[in-house]
């Protein structure tokens, strides 16, 4: 097994430090680097998932691409030939799991289309038979694939679970038109890439982006209909009536629940087992939509 790279630590300004990326400023851009640290619950684990970063970042690529007529995005290289010279010495690092990006004015929304009834969406159903004070049809199970897709923004928080809030409160944020906007670019790119998935075997339940304006114009940032910040199902074993098997950490959050864990700092390490079944699944996602291996 390859070791997981848990930091990076290159000799610029850290412009920002999450949860899985290190991103570097550069000046005119900055460089986005995906380790391989796994979070569950909010809490980063203190195993990571060899290739995870490099699968985030191949697949974030791969989506920017097919994406590119709904909306412009962020992307500028992720040929480390085409990095400036001085980041090429950090090649044995940067190699597959970095990108040379746009600096955009990230717009404080987290913008997420949900297409099947699953997670916090399934538990705001069953006490309110609403998803983010979304009105949905009586009787629905949970995973059951809902009536249309729907949006429902967020709040991003720097720490901590992102705030669900209705579209009237993200537009008091943000402004009405850029809402529409987003929203519209919410739900177009989704139903896009979850037929392309869903043709090639696997579901794409939820996702979330993120936007933001670069040259007056929005485009999308951050990373892209990955196992991250997406829910894949394998469609030849969809169900709905219960949990599904899943191409995302939801493997790795099923193990944590069997654990006596107060889901606090710090979380506990993952046995091998988990750490490779988890791999195994990040990557069968990445060759199923890509139609090539990492």
């Amino acid at each position: 097994m390859v070791n997981a790279v848990l930091e990076t630590d290159l000799p610029y300004p850290k412009f920002k430090k999450g949860k899985v990326r290190e991103v570097y400023d550069l000046g005119d851009k900055l460089l986005f680097v995906a380790s391989d640290r796994i979070s569950a619950f909010d809490v980063v684990l203190p195993n990571g998932i060899p290739d995870k970063g490099k699968v985030l970042t191949q697949l974030s690529m791969y989506w920017f691409t097919q994406m590119k007529d709904l909306v412009g995005n962020h992307m500028i290289t992720a040929d480390i030939n085409e990095y400036p010279k001085e980041l090429q010495e950090h090649a044995g690092v940067l190699e597959g799991r970095s990108m040379l990006v746009k600096k955009a004015e990230v717009i404080p929304i987290e913008c997420v289309a949900r297409g099947y009834l699953a997670g916090s969406g399934w538990k705001d159903y069953q006490a309110t038979g609403a998803v983010c004070g979304i009105e949905l049809p009586e009787g629905l199970q949970q995973s059951e694939e809902l009536p249309e897709p729907i949006f429902t923004p967020a709040t991003k928080e720097d720490s901590g679970h992102d705030v669900n809030v209705s579209f009237e409160e993200a537009s008091e944020n943000v402004g009405e038109d850029t809402m529409n906007k987003i929203r519209d670019l919410t739900l177009s790119i989704y139903k896009k890439a979850a037929d392309e998935a869903q043709s090639k075997g696997i579901i794409i339940a939820d996702t979330k982006f993120e936007f933001g304006f670069a040259d007056g114009e929005i485009i999308l940032i951050d990373e892209v209909l990955t196992p991250d910040s997406s829910r894949f199902w394998p469609a030849d074993t969809y169900k709905p009536g219960g949990p599904q098997k899943s191409f995302d950490k939801q493997y790795v959050r099923d193990y944590l629940e069997t654990l006596d864990w107060d889901k606090t700092p710090p979380g506990p390490e993952l046995p091998q087992e988990i750490i490779e079944g988890t791999r195994k699944r990040y990557l069968e996602a990445y060759e199923k939509i890509t139609g090539k291996k990492l």
